[in-house]
């Protein structure tokens, strides 16, 4: 059979995605990823820590993070994105900014981090005052706290797990309990940290409910590294996706027949009645 008539496959954009070893994920990154786009994912050497600080040191190391970006390079990416935010922001501001120029100086290609992509979102969004869900221990959730204050945003409440490891086989009924109690005082944004922490369908139900945007840390970074060569995440109900910066081109999000809600939703807080507050 003569198939030359399809002209594919169609050339397509390269994202390299450097993951913690444990990072169990893949299937969310690429639901923000429009279709001309490509996700090179390689992860860091297995190390046998928990979730702590001690492991959030070790899966930043420079040598390995330019280890990793060199065995992205032969896929030709086109920006490189760190996915962990505990390993950005362990490091404070100047930490993370020293990772992003070891990854770029490994690659050759512009480099970011999760933690770097939050601060930029939370700039797009005029956000300073943030509520705060962590999978987290106490201490990392305190780290996190410090990174965000040293850039200048102030947490307004928090709740956090407590959890060392299995952290994506946590239930959207988890992290939604979590934002509620966390949204205490008067926010800008909720912010949802780990990329191993699955998030994309609670979004649109929490900003619902909310009436405030929901970051994630998959969000930012996907969000990030799309912006950085000049292509838009996909993803309906996100206030992030439809700030003033998105291509005025892009196909508008779709509108969910009425009884559509993400698990766990109130019947009174539907997304299309909510988002004109704040977008």
């Amino acid at each position: 059979m003569d198939v030359s008539f399809l002209g594919g496959p169609q050339p397509q954009h390269g994202v390299g995605v450097v993951a913690p070893f444990d990072f169990a994920l893949d299937r969310e990154l690429w639901r923000w990823v429009p279709d001309d786009v490509s996700l090179r994912l390689t992860r860091t050497p297995y190390v046998p820590v928990e979730v702590s600080l001690d492991l959030a040191r070790l899966v930043s190391e420079h040598e390995t993070l330019r280890d990793a970006v060199r065995a992205l390079g032969a896929s030709e990416p086109e920006v490189v994105a760190y996915a962990c935010t505990s390993g950005s922001f362990v490091g404070g501001l100047a930490g993370e900014q020293a990772m992003c120029e070891a990854m770029t100086a490994a690659g050759d290609v512009p480099s970011l981090t999760t933690s770097g992509a939050l601060l930029a979102a939370l700039e797009e969004l005029g956000a300073s005052r943030i509520a705060l869900v962590t999978p987290y221990t106490e201490s990392v959730t305190q780290s996190l706290e410090e990174y965000l204050a040293e850039a200048g945003a102030t947490v307004t409440g928090r709740a956090f797990l407590g959890l060392t490891r299995h952290i994506w086989k946590v239930p959207y009924r988890s992290v939604v309990d979590m934002a509620r109690q966390a949204v205490v005082g008067a926010a800008d944004a909720l912010f949802i940290s780990c990329t191993n922490l699955p998030t994309y369908d609670a979004i649109p139900q929490l900003e619902a409910e909310l009436r405030m945007p929901v970051l994630s840390a998959n969000q930012v970074t996907m969000w990030a590294a799309l912006r950085a060569i000049g292509v838009h995440a996909v993803g309906p109900y996100q206030g992030l996706l439809l700030q003033p910066s998105q291509a005025p081109d892009a196909p508008p999000a779709p509108t969910p027949p009425p009884a559509a809600q993400a698990p766990g939703a109130h019947p009174q807080a539907q997304p299309d009645e909510q988002q004109e507050g704040w977008t």
